[in-house]
């Protein structure tokens, strides 16, 4: 791996845009209340139940990561309400 902002030659756009995409303030801001909100689901429902699941957040702010907001969900289930409440939000 090289130096932290040089990419290698061979690097697609794509890659390029990711790495830079994920290193800004507000990216980093969101991944750091993702982070939280396991670590906080781990510590209330325990390491086994959230292994390989998401936490969903009922209110739908990423940011509220009071244990009584947080869920454990299947992949396939959080990542599915997430479509319809964003489709929904669109209709009004």
């Amino acid at each position: 791996m090289g130096k932290k902002g040089v990419y290698s030659s061979k690097a697609s756009k794509r890659s390029k845009y990711q790495r830079k995409y994920n290193s800004t303030p507000t990216q980093n801001k969101r991944r750091s209340n993702r982070n939280k909100a396991r670590r906080a689901a781990t510590k209330a429902y325990g390491k086994s139940r959230v292994a390989g699941k998401d936490i969903h957040h009922k209110d739908g702010n990423p940011n509220n990561n009071k244990k009584s907001n947080l869920a454990v969900q299947s992949v396939k289930r959080n990542r599915s309400n997430n479509k319809r409440r964003k489709s929904a939000k669109k209709t009004k």
